[in-house]
């Protein structure tokens, strides 16, 4: 504290020189008494930014701290929901393939006509119908096994970092259950068609 430093060597000096009176002794008394309530006043100013500076610090670290974290899980989410936007891609245009499959198949059963076949043709066109059954019961396997395993694959949630506070969602896919269904209601056209089939046929070798 140079201040009160000097304050006491200026009355070791008046003490020299002067006589050292009650009244010279208050007025340095008064002296050194504002000099430290100004020192204090000083200290707490340097106090309060000392705060001040140790907050914004805080805060900058936070700051810092938020954005590394948000960065790394956003950019993580975004490869996961490119990955899983490109499998869906890819499921639905499996499904327009089949759909478009079970399509052809269903014209060309409903397109059967017993009724119209030319006796002395009966066997052969037997046998040509019987095929087109068979072609369309192969892709109707072949198809659902396909979905099956999209079922089975779909079973799986989408893995997203998580946040903080956490946030639960759904994807609202169907399960595998929901494709057993809808894999029943494609085929329900070709049972009935098959089983058509087979009474005419019945029919026709019963007459």
């Amino acid at each position: 504290m140079p201040e009160r430093t000097r304050a006491m060597e200026q009355m070791l000096e008046l003490s020299d020189e002067d006589e050292v009176t009650p009244e010279l002794l208050g007025s340095q008394v008064q002296k050194a008494q504002e000099q430290l309530l100004q020192l204090r006043r000083q200290q707490e100013q340097i106090e309060k930014q000392k705060r001040e500076l140790e907050e914004l610090s805080r805060r900058q670290e936070e700051l810092e701290r938020g954005r590394a974290e948000m960065t790394d899980k956003l950019t993580r989410s975004l490869v996961v929901l490119e990955r899983e936007a490109y499998e869906t891609q890819n499921k639905l245009e499996q499904l327009r393939a089949t759909r478009e499959s079970f399509g052809q198949h269903l014209e060309v059963l409903e397109g059967i006509d017993p009724k119209g076949w030319n006796p002395s043709d009966l066997h052969r066109e037997l046998s040509r119908a019987l095929s087109t059954v068979d072609d369309a019961r192969a892709e109707f396997s072949q198809q659902r096994s396909r979905l099956q395993a999209i079922a089975t694959q779909d079973s799986e949630a989408v893995s997203l970092p998580e946040a903080a506070p956490e946030v639960a969602g759904t994807r609202g896919e169907k399960s595998f259950g929901q494709w057993v269904l809808i894999g029943f209601a494609l085929s329900l056209p070709l049972i009935t068609v098959g089983l058509v089939a087979l009474l005419i046929f019945w029919w026709m070798a019963k007459g």
